[in-house]
Formats: C-alpha cells, sequence, structure tokens
C-alpha cells in the first residue's frame, strides 16, 4: 500500500513540474517586456532558448523544455 501511494505521489509531482513549462516562459516573456540590458548575442540566445523550450513543450519532452527554459532565466538574471 505504501509503495502505491508513493507511486501515485511522484506521478502527481512529476505531471505538475510539466505544466510549469507555460510558467516559465510567461516569466521570460515579462521579462524581456521589460527590455532588459542584453547583448544583442544574449538576447538572441534567450529568444531562441524560449522558442526551443516552447517547442518541447508541445512536444511533450518536459524535461528538456524546463532546461532550456531555465538556461534562458539564467541569462536574464532570473
Amino acid at each position: 500500500m505504501k509503495t502505491l501511494v508513493t507511486a501515485s505521489v511522484l506521478l502527481f509531482c512529476s505531471a505538475a513540474f510539466a505544466h510549469n513549462c507555460p510558467n516559465e516562459m510567461k516569466a521570460i516573456d515579462a521579462k524581456l517586456g521589460t527590455n532588459p540590458s542584453l547583448s544583442m548575442a544574449d538576447m538572441d540566445k534567450v529568444k531562441a532558448l524560449r522558442a526551443e523550450g516552447e517547442k518541447m513543450h508541445k512536444d511533450g519532452k518536459h524535461d528538456e523544455s524546463m532546461k532550456a527554459l531555465g538556461d534562458a532565466k539564467k541569462l536574464l538574471g532570473l
């Protein structure tokens, strides 16, 4: 019984984490809207990582999406 409960909790947590991608994209978009002081090269990289993260999210690759979005957030200082 304990194993079943643990498995259920883990499944729920991973599903909740997978749906956090849109919140990460919103945070990136909000920061981009404030015109952060980034070089054009870094700005292009942030936009590419954000687009990559969105595509991966739509493809169901949430771990990869969160990595790309996390890298974009680091460049933005979030």
